[in-house]
């Protein structure tokens, strides 16, 4: 039972900084674009790289 009086508190401190991360995240435009990172995967650099690679004439 006396555990409830660190446990409880503790918890609370914990989800109050969650929340704040939570709302910086979004503050800050983390959440902004979720489809491109999904893209990257699927998209194909293998040409962006061969073109970096060769030499200029």
């Amino acid at each position: 039972m006396e555990s409830l009086y660190i446990l409880i508190p503790l918890a609370i401190i914990l989800v109050t900084i969650a929340v704040g991360i939570f709302i910086w995240a979004v503050k800050s435009e983390q959440f902004e674009d979720l489809e491109r990172q999904g893209m990257n995967i699927l998209l194909d650099d293998d040409d962006n790289k061969k073109s970096k690679n060769e030499p200029e004439q």
